[in-house]
């Protein structure tokens, strides 16, 4: 019904007005008594065979949602019960920004892709957390935390620190978003030495807590491979429980859309199927070069089961959707999940 009914209907409208539009029909939805064990009952499946543990937590299922869907926490409770085996809220920075000015989403749908410049907008990491302390599903919840844009980068690793102490208690793992083309100067945390002081002082301060958390570093799809070599080497050094691979792309080649339409949209972020194949090469290299030594999650061009089982056979340990999830809709993970299951049938 979503594919053939109500994308059609969203399509038509502005994609951040659709995404504000779906997000409170959600929440409305979670808040009718037993909505939630009807969404559950419709779109959830679970398996023994499913079950992963990776960095020392505990995954229903592999398939999670990636950062920049659910921002600020709102609507954890909903999404685990659409079956997700886990959520990564964000990008949260320490204090409430608004983000960069509308419009900033825009589809291409000869592509299945999206570009977005949304620019780290988010109510800010204390808001997040006090959600967190109110949700009641069950179900494992990564913090993307990045700095706010008007944060000098030489004092970027503060901002990155007030956010693990903000969400520390209400999160089960970290990631470190230094790959988001949409805050101006965040991409030059990515080469070698400011990023591993900036995770140096990350790690301080999740190991000053109670209980540390898995710390990840989410890179972008843009790397050469002497650049992945250093982000492998960067794991060790900083001791990281993994990374995430791979964020939105600055690339434009190969695309469906005239590029008179992409140009007119402007800067931003690619993600969707043209991402598919770049992801899939960098987890595959840094599984490769790595010897295995660290889990990497695998994000970009996610639409199908096939596209999961391709992640996965080229080294992810777990995966996430975002663009595919707007087109292909809620019942995309329970999709996934069967599929997964009669590949594990047929294997044993």
């Amino acid at each position: 019904m979503y594919r053939s009914l109500l994308k059609p209907l969203l399509f038509r409208l502005d994609a951040e007005q659709a995404h504000h539009l779906v997000f409170g029909a959600l929440g409305l939805a979670g808040g009718v008594p037993g909505a939630a064990a009807l969404l559950r009952s419709q779109f959830a499946y679970q398996h023994p065979s499913l079950e992963r543990e990776v960095f020392g937590l505990k995954f229903r299922n592999p398939i999670g949602l990636a950062a920049g869907f659910d921002k600020d926490a709102r609507l954890v409770d909903e999404l685990a019960a659409l079956g997700f085996g886990h959520v990564e809220i964000g990008t949260v920075t320490p204090r409430p920004q608004p983000g960069n000015p509308a419009p900033r989403l825009f589809r291409l749908p000869a592509d299945r892709a999206l570009i977005n410049r949304m620019g780290f907008n988010n109510a800010g990491a204390a808001a997040a957390a006090e959600r967190l302390r109110r949700r009641r599903a069950d179900i494992i919840i990564g913090g993307n935390i990045g700095k706010n844009k008007d944060t000098p980068n030489e004092q970027a690793a503060a901002d990155y620190v007030a956010a693990v102490q903000a969400l520390h208690e209400v999160v089960d793992y970290f990631v470190v978003n230094v790959s988001s083309p949409n805050t101006p100067g965040l991409r030059q945390l990515q080469e070698r030495e400011p990023l591993l002081q900036l995770l140096r002082a990350v790690q301080r301060a999740n190991h000053a807590q109670r209980t540390a958390r898995p710390l990840l570093l989410k890179i972008a799809p843009d790397l050469s491979n002497g650049q992945l070599d250093d982000i492998i080497a960067i794991v060790r050094e900083a001791g990281l429980s993994g990374v995430v691979a791979t964020n939105t792309t600055v690339a434009r080649g190969g695309l469906r859309t005239p590029a008179t339409a992409v140009e007119q949209m402007g800067a931003g972020g690619l993600s969707g199927a043209p991402l598919r194949g770049r992801a899939t090469e960098v987890i595959r290299y840094l599984h490769a070069q790595s010897g295995g030594s660290f889990p990497i999650i695998g994000v970009g061009g996610i639409f199908s089961p096939a596209d999961v089982q391709e992640k996965l056979a080229a080294g992810a340990a777990l995966v996430q959707l975002y663009t595919g999830f707007i087109y292909e809709g809620p019942g995309v993970v329970r999709r996934m999940c069967r599929e997964l299951v009669g590949a594990a049938a047929v294997g044993s």
